[in-house]
């Protein structure tokens, strides 16, 4: 039996395949979560949360640069949104979305989510996922790529989680993986494979 599903991790693969796997089904299932919302509906938010789909875009937007980008890679962030940041606000990502067009948020997600695709299957295959980040603690100790795809992973479990309830808050759409046939209507977002 095989699956035909583009973001379905493989059923019996390596170490790599199934961390690339799992952290490709999480992507796309965040992305059908958050698509083809108008800004009202990035917008909307649960009880007493400040939380919306919107800033969900935008800081995962900002996960995926930095991680591979600047923590991994020693890099800086820059282009939109980065240069228009507020360096003093924390949750910048989070409270500026609100102002962003959908179109931006929808476009800025998915162009960095093919950047960090790429950064990261450059780096596999240059040194594998047990080699080193280029920056390093004071103690001289640095974090291996492994750990940065469980990074990956472990963001966008929690915020997957987030987008569940904030999406079905909106116009009720539930379930735990996109249909087999989805592919979204906002944005610019390339399935995974």
């Amino acid at each position: 039996m095989t699956i035909d599903i583009p973001w379905e991790p493989p059923l019996a693969g390596d170490e790599t395949g199934h961390l690339l796997g799992a952290l490709e089904r999480l992507r796309t299932t965040f992305r059908y979560k958050a698509d083809g919302l108008d800004a009202a509906g990035l917008n909307t938010r649960i009880g007493a949360s400040t939380l919306t789909l919107g800033g969900l875009l935008k800081h995962l937007t900002l996960v995926e640069d930095y991680q591979i980008a600047v923590k991994f890679s020693g890099g800086e962030l820059s282009g939109e949104p980065w240069d228009s940041r507020d360096s003093y606000d924390e949750d910048w990502e989070f409270t500026s979305a609100a102002k962003d067009r959908p179109e931006d948020l929808y476009g800025w997600y998915d162009d960095a989510v093919e950047r960090s695709r790429a950064r990261l299957d450059a780096a596999i295959a240059d040194e594998g996922l047990d080699q080193l980040a280029v920056t390093a603690f004071p103690d001289g100790n640095r974090f291996s790529l492994r750990r940065f795809v469980f990074d990956l992973l472990e963001e966008y479990g929690r915020h997957t989680g987030h987008a569940d309830l904030l999406r079905e808050a909106v116009d009720g759409r539930t379930g735990e993986d996109p249909p087999n046939d989805w592919r979204p209507v906002s944005g610019r977002f390339v399935l995974p494979g």
